[in-house]
């Protein structure tokens, strides 16, 4: 009787057991669960580190800004957002390192937020203003564009740790996002209906997309020690860097960064000639 009675009980019972093992299971599944080096020691720590994620995802809003703005024809609030979105990117590692927070979550999550914010909006943005006007010549430049992004990042991920800290192979994917969104925001301002100024443009932005892919070096001044103590002339030349930039900012950018995008082939072809 007694075995009877509890016989119907027995198998709620291990139904419940089996329910909240489930859901303990569905939880630790949602959990991120990452590995880290802290003082020699390997610490495992559930969950994902704030604040350099902070800036990660607002470098990704800046990029998906861009996107919006460019089609809704604001051209210059698009270009200003990748330009504000490459110093967000710029901050996420640093501040990362600085609070000693790194993760493998935040390196995933940065390329995919830059994949956005640098190859992604930089395309559409550049389609949206001018390179529709030229046809298949056009898609055909942004695809370059954002395909090139796409392969430098994935290049870039795999290399970390086995190339020298001096040098970027391939042109680096936020550069090669300000020079074109150096273009839009200084260019626009001109009503150019020529057909050659149209190819010009569709020539740089896929220009720009085989540089990143490319195997030509370009200096990554990551040697450069903002800890360490500078001459006081530096400081001053910093200073007058900032005079100009605001002068006009759009023009100086553009040129700024158009060189910076030149000087990786051109050394590659002194390199040869000597």
């Amino acid at each position: 009787m007694t075995q009877e009675s509890g016989t119907p009980e027995s198998p709620k019972k291990a139904d419940t057991e089996d329910v909240s093992e489930d859901n303990s299971a569905f939880q630790d599944e949602d959990e991120i669960i990452e590995e880290t080096i802290e003082n020699g020691k390997r610490v495992r720590r559930r969950g994902i580190y704030l604040l350099p994620n902070l800036f990660t995802l607002s470098a990704l809003f800046s990029g998906f800004f861009s996107i919006i703005a460019a089609m809704n024809g604001n051209f210059s609030g698009a270009a200003i957002a990748i330009f504000v979105a490459m110093v967000l990117d710029g901050l996420d590692g640093r501040v990362a390192r600085m609070t000693n927070t790194q993760s493998a979550f935040g390196a995933e999550f940065d390329s995919l937020a830059d994949m956005v914010s640098f190859g992604v909006a930089p395309a559409l943005v550049a389609f949206s203003w001018i390179l529709q006007d030229v046809g298949k010549i056009g898609w055909i430049a942004a695809f370059i564009f954002a395909s090139g992004a796409a392969l430098r990042l994935a290049r870039f991920n795999v290399q970390i740790g086995s190339t020298d800290k001096k040098w970027f192979v391939g042109l680096p994917s936020p550069s090669a996002a300000a020079l074109v969104a150096g273009c839009v925001w200084t260019l626009h301002k001109f009503d150019a209906d020529a057909l050659g100024f149209k190819l010009f443009i569709a020539f740089v932005v896929a220009a720009a997309g085989v540089l990143m892919v490319s195997n030509i070096r370009y200096h990554s001044f990551k040697e450069v020690d903002f800890k360490g103590p500078v001459p006081f002339v530096v400081l001053l030349a910093i200073v007058l860097a900032f005079v100009v930039i605001s002068l006009e900012p759009s023009l100086m950018l553009l040129i700024l960064f158009g060189c910076y995008v030149v000087s990786g082939p051109l050394l590659a072809l002194m390199r040869k000639m000597r």
